[in-house]
């Protein structure tokens, strides 16, 4: 089973790419953050003659959510953090879908850092913890994607002295995305490339995609019971370099994962 996330930057303007890149690579779960389209513009019907059935949190002109299943019906579970610092804003959706829950999330931008931008991206971090900790109690298979707006480390950034001040990659930044991790999710894109340079980010200006000039932004977490069955995960760069494509690239994993039978658990 291949599970994807995908930063779109404007679904609307852009559905030629996002239609063009899965019918080209397939994923059964496709994860997409800054629709930035509201909920009765989301295009559910070019989506499904692709086989794709869709939830959707839309929010006009900013942020937004989605999660789109091929051959499968994503049910609901989960729209908004239980306790989210800022109800208005639209940025995370929780899914059951063929025997897994996926959480898609697109976590604050918070800059310019420090100011009441960042305060709000850390409060943010803070709920989102509290909900993964419960998702790792709960007990099913569960996959976090997103654009979570962290640099996690050095190795994932170019230049990364030139970002020490940005909130992607303050020290409270990493250090909360530290504490969600440690609860015990394994990122799974370092996990099977620990020593590769991987960005999934580039900026318009500057010719970054042309220099490789990234960031990796974008993650897939998964809890422990998923670990032993993660085969392969990678970037999907050559869409970043498509006419008039987002500036984030697709990133996915692919999961040793049956769906089970209806009426059937998760293993």
């Amino acid at each position: 089973m291949r599970i994807a996330t995908y930063n779109i930057n404007g679904l609307n303007a852009r559905l030629p790419v996002l239609l063009r890149w899965l019918e080209k690579t397939q994923p059964d779960v496709a994860c997409l953050q800054e629709l930035k389209s509201p909920q009765e513009r989301f295009p559910a019907d070019e989506l499904k003659a692709l086989g794709y059935e869709a939830v959707w949190h839309g929010q006009k002109s900013w942020n937004g959510v989605a999660v789109l299943a091929r051959g499968a019906v994503p049910v609901e579970v989960q729209r908004g953090l239980p306790q989210d610092p800022d109800e208005t804003q639209s940025r995370y959706l929780e899914v059951d879908v063929a025997g897994l829950r996926v959480a898609c999330l697109y976590l604050p931008n918070g800059n310019p850092a420090p100011g009441p931008k960042f305060d709000y991206k850390l409060r943010w971090m803070e709920q989102f913890i509290q909900r993964a900790s419960d998702l790792l109690a709960g007990g099913m298979p569960v996959v976090l994607a997103g654009d979570y707006n962290v640099i996690p480390t050095a190795r994932d950034v170019y230049k990364p002295e030139r970002w020490v001040d940005d909130a992607l990659f303050r020290t409270e930044t990493r250090e909360a995305f530290e504490r969600l991790v440690a609860q015990g999710w394994t990122d799974a894109l370092r996990a099977l490339h620990p020593d590769a340079t991987i960005y999934t980010y580039f900026d318009y200006f500057r010719n970054a995609f042309q220099r490789h000039a990234g960031l990796r932004i974008d993650h897939l977490l998964l809890n422990p019971s998923l670990v032993p069955r993660l085969r392969t995960a990678a970037v999907d760069l050559e869409v970043r370099g498509w006419e008039k494509s987002s500036d984030h690239a697709p990133v996915w994993i692919e999961l040793d994962w049956q769906r089970p039978p209806p009426g059937r658990r998760a293993p």
